[in-house]
This record gives structure tokens, sequence and C-alpha cells, in this order.
């Protein structure tokens, strides 16, 4: 690792505090996101002025090396110029027509072309809206109720997936949410992510009445979490035997751990898929897919009602398009890999240095470490993280500009954009920060 003198002051975060005092007698904590108000990781958050490429302005001109990545749609970096251009283009028709629009099929077919699964899409707002509908189209095509999802696996916050979820629930320690009736949750079957004997068992006790599974393929939502050897191509066998539908959300995993998603890097594929982030090029977007006699189904195909007054909008669309036309150049996902590679193994070595047990790893563009002896196969072991640690080093780390999650239980997320500079200056600030913890 190269040498980098880091010289640490006092952060001053006089104005993001003011904003944010205002910000708390106006919304609910302050946030429009709850895991954004560092409830975890102690003090206050930054307020952000602006994003280039790789890096964070905060209102008091602070700048930061950027790993959150507005949560993953950030994969080309930040206000990338050649969607920005596209944009303004765009722009000067209209923001939303309510109506159809050419651009949908555009990016509809580099989605399908893309994703193994997926020989039709329906675009929708959000990576929660995407679950809402794929959850109540497993329903309506295998005539089931029930569903199985995983232990610390997040599909967003509608009621019947908010149990033992991940995200801003596992971060905030809350159980489940209140206001969700145990009538809604009631059919919402869980089981420990990589443990198919528990979703055999499943299958056993509830015969004939699930509709399906659905999973984080690669877990980003209690911290990062892969699948041991034969978990996705095990799921993918007790499915078809049971006829129930496999569902992966790749809502983060799509087109960043590889262009086609998990399904093309595990040689996995699943009947229904759900997207998000990416496909936005970081505008409000979502989207589910899958086999053409499933899809179907939707209406006005079919009888499965789902509609969005903003879904498809043009400006979206073209973000979406620009940001897939540039992870398809030559060797954006070999560049990827090398910067994230560098990035978890100087981490992972920095622990080792410093006497810090942790434990971690990467894909392509997604990592992420544990403040844990490790390893991590769920969301029990990912619990046994030092959080106390996690808070410190995060803080230590944003005093000398490295802007990661706020939560041990976020994976973190590189781009096109960052640098080997950037990775030795993350790195030079993890080996002070981790020396002292």
């Amino acid at each position: 690792m190269k040498e980098i003198n880091l010289v640490v002051t006092t952060l001053n975060t006089t104005k993001s505090e003011e904003i944010f005092a205002a910000a708390q007698k106006l919304m609910p904590g302050g946030v429009s996101s709850p895991v954004r108000a560092f409830k975890s990781v102690g003090g206050q958050p930054i307020v952000f002025d602006r994003v280039k490429g790789a890096y964070i302005w905060d209102v008091d001109g602070n700048q930061y090396i950027d790993y959150v990545g507005t949560w993953g749609p950030a994969i080309c970096g930040h206000a990338h110029r050649d969607v920005l251009n596209s944009l303004k283009e765009v722009l000067e028709k209209g923001t939303s027509f309510g109506a159809p629009c050419a651009l949908e099929n555009i990016l509809a077919e580099m989605v399908i072309d893309a994703v193994p699964s997926i020989e039709m899409v329906r675009f929708v707002n959000s990576g929660t809206e995407a679950c809402m509908a794929v959850l109540r189209l497993m329903r309506a095509f295998t005539g089931r109720d029930k569903v199985i999802k995983f232990e610390g696996c997040y599909h967003g916050h509608a009621d019947m997936f908010l149990v033992k979820a991940g995200s801003g629930v596992a971060t905030l320690g809350l159980p489940d949410s209140p206001g969700v009736p145990k009538s809604v949750t009631s059919n919402t079957l869980t089981a420990p992510y990589n443990d198919l004997e528990a979703v055999k068992q499943l299958f056993a006790d509830n015969p004939g009445q699930i509709s399906g599974v659905i999973l984080e393929p690669v877990v980003g939502n209690s911290g990062f979490i892969t699948p041991d050897a034969g978990f996705l191509e095990g799921l993918r066998m007790i499915t078809k035997d049971n006829d129930a539908l496999l569902v992966f959300d790749e809502v983060m995993t799509g087109f960043r751990i590889a262009y086609g998603g998990a399904q093309e890097k595990f040689q996995v594929t699943p009947d229904l898929t759900t997207l998000g982030k990416i496909i936005g090029g970081g505008l409000p977007v979502g989207a589910y897919g899958g086999r053409e006699d499933i899809m179907s189904m939707v209406a006005p195909a079919g009888p499965m009602y789902q509609a969005g007054t903003l879904s498809g909008n043009p400006l979206a669309m073209t973000a979406g398009i620009k940001t897939l036309e540039l992870l398809k150049e030559p060797g954006t996902y070999e560049q990827l890999d090398k910067i994230t590679k560098r990035l978890a193994d100087g981490l992972l070595e920095l622990g080792k240095e410093t006497g810090n047990p942790i434990c971690g790893g990467y894909i392509s563009a997604m990592f992420g470490i544990f403040f844990n002896k490790g390893p991590v196969h769920d969301y029990d072991d990912a619990k046994k993280s030092d959080l106390s640690k996690f808070s410190k080093f995060h803080r230590g780390m944003l005093e000398r500009g490295i802007y990661l999650a706020p939560s041990q239980f976020e994976a973190g997320f590189t781009s096109l954009a960052h640098t080997e500079e950037d990775i030795d200056k993350t790195l030079a600030a993890a080996k002070e920060v981790m020396s002292g913890l």
C-alpha cells in the first residue's frame, strides 16, 4: 500500500448540524429514510451539497470519498457527464407523460437481453414497489398465499416483508414494525439465509400452500453476505420440486455484480426478478420481470392489477439507458473488480495487522466487512459483530474524508469513478483508525 500522510483535523459540520436540527422539526427523525440518521453510529448525519464522480461535498465544504453511491445506483460515478447530457435533452420534452413512451421499449429490451430470467418486464418507481408487485404476482400465478423470505433480507418496507427484515430495521434494532397487522404477515414464512434444510422443512410443514421463495441472492441489507456453495442451486431445485416460484431480489445486485446480475454470476435462473437502483441511473425506478407466462398475468394482459402514475417516465428511462450503455463498454466489470478487490483485501489485511477481528469480502463492485471474527453465513452471525467498534471506525473514517454506510448492516459500493489513489487514501485512513480502535 502506498504511504500517504493524512492530516486529521476536527471535522467542521456547523452548517450540517444547523440544517439537521431544523429538519428534525419538519420530518420524522429529520430524514426521509431511517438509516440516513446515523442512529447506529452516533453523531449527526452530514448534509450533502453536491456529488461528482466518486466524491461528496457537504454544506460545510468538506470533501469525502464516497462508498455509498446513493445506496447503489451511482455505479458509473455521481453526475456522470453522459447521463446528465442525455437527461438535459429529454428534459426539454417534459418530465412525465403518463402515457406510453418509446424510451420504455429501449430500456425494456436492454433489461431482457441482459437478465437471464426476464422475458417480459414491468417498470415501477422503486424497489419496494417492485417487490410488492412481484409478491402479488407470485400469489396470483400459483393460487397460493404463503411466501418464504430469509432473515435479514430486506425487500422494501411493505407490510408483508417487514418480518425479520434487514437494512434500516436491523440498523435501528426494530424486531418488526408497529402498524403491521399479524393477519398481513401470517403468510410470510422465514428461514435463516444459507439454510436449505430449513426451507425444505417449511415446504414440508405447509404442503401445497407456498407460492415461492424470495431472496437477495447476495445479501446487502444485513451487511455483505454471500451464498454458500450450492445454496442458490438448492433453492432452484426445491422450488421446482414443489411447483413454487423462485424470485431473486436483484434491486441491489442487478447490473452491479455482473451485467446480468447474480443470476448470471452464479448461473442460477429464477422465475422472477426484481430490479431497481442502477436501471434508473440515479433517478427513482424499479422493475419486475420474468417468464412470459407468469408476466402475462399482469394487467392489462391479465387479471393481476398493478399500476403507477410515474412508471416508465422518460427521465428515469433515459438515465437507465445511458447507464447500461456505459456498463456495456469493454473492461467495465474488470475495472470494478480490480478496484473493489484492492479495497476489500486491504481492509481485511489491516484488520489482521492491527489486531481487530474482521471478516468480509467482495463481488465485483459490492463489498463489506464485519467487526466479527466470522465467518458470517446469515443474519444471526452478522448480529455478533462489534457494533461499538464499527461506530468508532465509521466516525474515524468520516473525519479522514471517507464516507461509508452509517450501519454495520449495509454493504458498500464502488464505482467506475473510483481511482487507485482513492483506494490508497481509503486504506491509509483505515490503517490509522483501526490502529486506534
